[in-house]
């Protein structure tokens, strides 16, 4: 991969944390997060440790978040400072169908607009994979914006996962059992105990781009 190499030359600091942070900024928009040292080589940084401080600062000034212990583990605040907008992470797809092992991938970020989002609230979003849910207007490679909860109420459609294994259903409660229901005659209602079913979260959005 090419990485742009910034000449810092005698750039205040002020202005050299700003080119940084525009750097992260636009690395994690596009789903590759940058690792620190891919930091101290994209600005010509003598020392790792200088790309660290950089980064460090700006996680202090609230512009940047961080999972420690992660190579790749800087993030963007979900409340873009300055803006009336939030950030939902694309954690990948999500099966409209037969249940699939769910893996996390990890691809950038979705904008969201912040009226009626409270602090408390986490948001993620998912490309669905599948014909299962036409019926309600969910269509393959559609963007799902998912409220994380781990409850729902007969109706929601949601995110579950089975042992392991994503869906994106109607949820219906049955008793002691749980149905995840298709929009679609084509595929079959999965019946299932309620403890083996985790709820990831509800729908709240369906995003769709017209070519």
């Amino acid at each position: 991969m090419l990485y742009l190499v910034f000449s810092m030359g005698r750039t205040p600091t002020g202005q050299t944390r700003d080119k940084v942070f525009k750097f992260v900024r636009a690395r994690l928009l596009s789903g590759q997060p940058p690792t620190v040292r891919e930091v101290q080589e994209a600005f010509g940084f003598r020392a790792v440790r200088t790309a660290r401080q950089h980064l460090e600062r700006l996680v202090e000034d609230g512009r940047l978040s961080t999972y420690r212990n992660k190579s790749r583990g800087y993030r963007l605040p979900r409340f873009m400072r300055g803006t009336s907008t939030v950030l939902a992470p694309l954690l990948g797809h999500v099966p409209a169908g037969a249940l699939e092992e769910a893996l996390e991938d990890p691809d950038g970020y979705v904008v969201v607009d912040a009226m009626g989002v409270s602090e408390e609230t986490e948001l993620f979003a998912l490309r669905v994979r599948g014909e299962s849910m036409t019926g309600v207007g969910i269509f393959s490679n559609d963007l799902l914006l998912v409220r994380q909860q781990p409850t729902a109420k007969s109706g929601d459609i949601v995110v579950a996962l089975v042992d392991n294994e994503a869906t994106v259903k109607t949820f219906k409660s049955r008793g002691r059992c749980v149905e995840l229901r298709p929009e679609n005659p084509a595929f079959t209602t999965v019946v299932l105990d309620a403890d083996a079913v985790t709820i990831l979260g509800k729908v709240i959005e369906v995003r769709r781009t017209l070519s």
